[in-house]
Protein backbone atom coordinates (compact mmCIF):
# COMPACT_ATOMS: atom_id res chain seq x y z
CA UNK A 1 0.00 0.00 0.00
CA UNK A 2 1.12 3.57 -0.75
CA UNK A 3 -0.72 6.47 0.85
CA UNK A 4 -3.62 4.16 1.63
CA UNK A 5 -3.96 2.75 -1.89
CA UNK A 6 -2.58 -0.41 -3.51
CA UNK A 7 0.68 0.18 -5.37
CA UNK A 8 -0.92 -1.06 -8.57
CA UNK A 9 -3.67 1.58 -8.32
CA UNK A 10 -1.13 4.35 -8.81
CA UNK A 11 0.29 2.62 -11.89
CA UNK A 12 -3.12 2.02 -13.46
CA UNK A 13 -4.17 5.63 -12.84
CA UNK A 14 -0.96 6.89 -14.44
CA UNK A 15 -1.49 4.70 -17.50
CA UNK A 16 -5.13 5.73 -17.86
CA UNK A 17 -4.06 9.38 -17.83
CA UNK A 18 -2.13 8.85 -21.08
CA UNK A 19 -4.24 9.97 -24.05
CA UNK A 20 -2.21 7.84 -26.46
CA UNK A 21 -3.61 4.59 -25.05
CA UNK A 22 -6.75 2.99 -26.42
CA UNK A 23 -6.68 0.21 -23.78
CA UNK A 24 -4.97 -0.34 -20.44
CA UNK A 25 -4.86 -4.00 -19.40
CA UNK A 26 -3.19 -5.46 -16.33
CA UNK A 27 -1.27 -8.65 -17.10
CA UNK A 28 -1.66 -10.56 -13.84
CA UNK A 29 0.48 -13.53 -12.87
CA UNK A 30 -1.63 -14.64 -9.88
CA UNK A 31 -5.24 -15.02 -8.84
CA UNK A 32 -4.61 -12.52 -6.04
CA UNK A 33 -3.61 -9.76 -8.45
CA UNK A 34 -6.45 -10.65 -10.82
CA UNK A 35 -8.94 -10.43 -7.94
CA UNK A 36 -7.59 -7.00 -6.94
CA UNK A 37 -8.10 -5.81 -10.51
CA UNK A 38 -11.64 -7.15 -10.72
CA UNK A 39 -12.51 -5.56 -7.34
CA UNK A 40 -11.34 -2.18 -8.70
CA UNK A 41 -12.84 -2.51 -12.17
CA UNK A 42 -9.49 -2.65 -13.98
CA UNK A 43 -9.32 -4.74 -17.16
CA UNK A 44 -7.14 -7.74 -16.39
CA UNK A 45 -5.81 -10.82 -18.15
CA UNK A 46 -4.42 -13.71 -16.15
CA UNK A 47 -1.17 -14.96 -17.70
CA UNK A 48 0.97 -18.01 -17.06
CA UNK A 49 3.06 -17.40 -13.90
CA UNK A 50 5.85 -19.44 -15.49
CA UNK A 51 6.48 -16.84 -18.19
CA UNK A 52 10.12 -15.74 -17.85
CA UNK A 53 9.81 -11.97 -18.33
CA UNK A 54 7.47 -9.01 -18.46
CA UNK A 55 7.93 -8.90 -22.22
CA UNK A 56 6.69 -12.48 -22.53
CA UNK A 57 3.72 -11.56 -20.33
CA UNK A 58 2.93 -8.59 -22.56
CA UNK A 59 3.11 -10.85 -25.61
CA UNK A 60 0.56 -13.19 -24.02
CA UNK A 61 -1.82 -10.24 -23.69
CA UNK A 62 -1.04 -9.06 -27.23
CA UNK A 63 -2.13 -12.40 -28.67
CA UNK A 64 -5.69 -11.61 -27.59
CA UNK A 65 -5.61 -7.83 -28.11
CA UNK A 66 -4.41 -6.82 -31.61
CA UNK A 67 -2.63 -3.46 -31.90
CA UNK A 68 0.18 -1.83 -33.86
CA UNK A 69 2.21 -0.74 -30.83
CA UNK A 70 2.28 -2.14 -27.30
CA UNK A 71 3.63 -0.37 -24.20
CA UNK A 72 5.00 -2.30 -21.24
CA UNK A 73 4.62 -0.48 -17.91
CA UNK A 74 5.88 -2.39 -14.90
CA UNK A 75 3.44 -2.71 -12.02
CA UNK A 76 5.99 -1.30 -9.57
CA UNK A 77 6.43 2.08 -11.34
CA UNK A 78 3.87 4.43 -9.74
CA UNK A 79 5.76 7.59 -10.74
CA UNK A 80 5.28 7.09 -14.49
CA UNK A 81 3.57 10.14 -16.04
CA UNK A 82 1.97 11.00 -19.39
CA UNK A 83 5.19 12.90 -20.23
CA UNK A 84 7.17 9.65 -19.97
CA UNK A 85 4.71 7.93 -22.31
CA UNK A 86 4.79 10.78 -24.83
CA UNK A 87 8.59 10.60 -24.94
CA UNK A 88 8.51 6.82 -25.22
CA UNK A 89 6.28 6.92 -28.29
CA UNK A 90 8.05 9.83 -30.00
CA UNK A 91 10.66 7.72 -31.88
CA UNK A 92 7.93 5.83 -33.78
CA UNK A 93 7.19 9.03 -35.71
CA UNK A 94 10.58 8.61 -37.41
CA UNK A 95 9.19 5.76 -39.49
CA UNK A 96 8.48 2.03 -39.60
CA UNK A 97 12.17 1.21 -39.10
CA UNK A 98 11.71 2.03 -35.40
CA UNK A 99 10.66 -1.28 -33.85
CA UNK A 100 11.37 -0.78 -30.16
CA UNK A 101 11.65 2.35 -28.00
CA UNK A 102 12.56 3.17 -24.42
CA UNK A 103 13.59 6.22 -22.37
CA UNK A 104 16.55 7.52 -20.37
CA UNK A 105 17.34 10.22 -17.83
CA UNK A 106 20.61 11.78 -16.69
CA UNK A 107 22.09 9.62 -13.95
CA UNK A 108 22.40 11.13 -10.48
CA UNK A 109 25.86 10.96 -8.85
CA UNK A 110 24.72 8.36 -6.30
CA UNK A 111 23.57 6.02 -9.08
CA UNK A 112 26.58 6.23 -11.37
CA UNK A 113 28.27 3.26 -9.70
CA UNK A 114 25.07 1.52 -8.63
CA UNK A 115 24.63 -1.78 -10.54
CA UNK A 116 20.88 -1.68 -9.90
CA UNK A 117 20.66 1.53 -11.95
CA UNK A 118 21.07 0.35 -15.55
CA UNK A 119 23.02 2.66 -17.84
CA UNK A 120 22.67 3.17 -21.58
CA UNK A 121 24.85 4.70 -24.29
CA UNK A 122 23.34 5.74 -27.60
CA UNK A 123 24.35 6.69 -31.12
CA UNK A 124 23.80 10.17 -32.55
CA UNK A 125 20.42 9.10 -33.97
CA UNK A 126 19.18 7.81 -30.61
CA UNK A 127 19.77 4.11 -31.20
CA UNK A 128 21.00 2.22 -28.14
CA UNK A 129 24.57 1.01 -28.49
CA UNK A 130 24.61 -0.87 -25.20
CA UNK A 131 22.90 -1.26 -21.84
CA UNK A 132 24.90 -2.24 -18.77
CA UNK A 133 24.87 -2.44 -15.01
CA UNK A 134 28.43 -1.12 -15.19
CA UNK A 135 29.22 2.57 -15.47
CA UNK A 136 29.21 3.39 -19.19
CA UNK A 137 30.83 5.21 -20.80
CA UNK A 138 33.97 4.74 -18.71
CA UNK A 139 35.37 8.26 -18.26
CA UNK A 140 39.02 7.33 -18.55
CA UNK A 141 40.38 10.89 -18.60
CA UNK A 142 37.89 12.43 -16.18
CA UNK A 143 36.33 14.65 -18.82
CA UNK A 144 32.95 14.75 -17.08
CA UNK A 145 31.09 12.69 -19.67
CA UNK A 146 27.35 12.38 -19.11
CA UNK A 147 26.05 9.08 -17.79
CA UNK A 148 22.46 8.18 -18.69
CA UNK A 149 20.24 5.95 -16.58
CA UNK A 150 17.82 3.69 -18.42
CA UNK A 151 14.18 3.78 -17.31
CA UNK A 152 12.63 0.36 -17.87
CA UNK A 153 9.62 1.44 -19.87
CA UNK A 154 9.29 -0.05 -23.37
CA UNK A 155 7.15 0.24 -26.47
CA UNK A 156 7.20 -2.35 -29.26
CA UNK A 157 5.75 -2.77 -32.68
CA UNK A 158 3.76 -6.00 -32.77
CA UNK A 159 6.25 -7.85 -34.99
CA UNK A 160 9.22 -6.99 -32.74
CA UNK A 161 7.34 -8.11 -29.65
CA UNK A 162 6.50 -11.43 -31.27
CA UNK A 163 10.07 -11.95 -32.48
CA UNK A 164 11.47 -11.38 -28.98
CA UNK A 165 9.50 -14.31 -27.62
CA UNK A 166 10.78 -16.56 -30.41
CA UNK A 167 14.44 -15.82 -29.72
CA UNK A 168 16.38 -17.72 -27.04
CA UNK A 169 18.01 -15.72 -24.23
CA UNK A 170 21.24 -14.29 -25.63
CA UNK A 171 24.72 -14.61 -24.08
CA UNK A 172 25.16 -10.97 -23.02
CA UNK A 173 21.55 -10.82 -21.83
CA UNK A 174 22.31 -13.73 -19.51
CA UNK A 175 25.58 -12.17 -18.35
CA UNK A 176 24.12 -8.75 -17.53
CA UNK A 177 20.64 -10.09 -16.66
CA UNK A 178 19.10 -7.44 -18.92
CA UNK A 179 16.49 -8.79 -21.31
CA UNK A 180 16.65 -5.76 -23.65
CA UNK A 181 20.10 -6.92 -24.76
CA UNK A 182 18.38 -9.80 -26.58
CA UNK A 183 17.12 -7.27 -29.12
CA UNK A 184 20.56 -5.71 -29.67
CA UNK A 185 22.32 -9.06 -29.94
CA UNK A 186 19.86 -10.08 -32.66
CA UNK A 187 20.17 -6.90 -34.73
CA UNK A 188 16.93 -5.23 -33.55
CA UNK A 189 17.51 -1.55 -32.79
CA UNK A 190 16.13 0.12 -29.67
CA UNK A 191 15.60 3.88 -29.91
CA UNK A 192 16.10 5.78 -26.66
CA UNK A 193 14.40 9.11 -25.94
CA UNK A 194 15.62 11.40 -23.12
CA UNK A 195 13.25 12.61 -20.39
CA UNK A 196 13.67 15.16 -17.61
CA UNK A 197 12.18 13.26 -14.67
CA UNK A 198 13.32 9.94 -13.21
CA UNK A 199 11.02 7.28 -11.82
CA UNK A 200 11.44 5.01 -8.81
CA UNK A 201 10.75 1.32 -9.20
CA UNK A 202 9.50 -0.15 -5.92
CA UNK A 203 11.81 -3.10 -5.26
CA UNK A 204 12.58 -2.63 -1.55
CA UNK A 205 10.98 -1.27 1.62
CA UNK A 206 13.18 1.83 1.29
CA UNK A 207 11.85 2.35 -2.26
CA UNK A 208 8.31 2.06 -0.94
CA UNK A 209 8.88 4.71 1.72
CA UNK A 210 10.58 7.06 -0.77
CA UNK A 211 7.78 6.75 -3.33
CA UNK A 212 5.10 7.20 -0.69
CA UNK A 213 6.68 10.47 0.40
CA UNK A 214 6.91 11.70 -3.18
CA UNK A 215 3.25 10.90 -3.83
CA UNK A 216 2.10 12.46 -0.56
CA UNK A 217 4.02 15.63 -1.43
CA UNK A 218 2.28 15.73 -4.82
CA UNK A 219 -1.13 15.45 -3.15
Amino acid sequence: MIAGRPLLAWVVDAARACPQFTDVIVAADSDEVAALCRDNGWPVQLTDPALPSGTDRLHAVALQNPADIYVNIQGDEPLITPAHIAALLRPFALGPHVEVATIKVLCTPENINNPNAVKVVTAADGRALYFSRATIPHDRDGSGASVWKHIGLYAYRAAALQRFTQLPPSPIEITERLEQLRFLENGISIYVEPVDADTVGVDTADDLRAVEQILLNKK
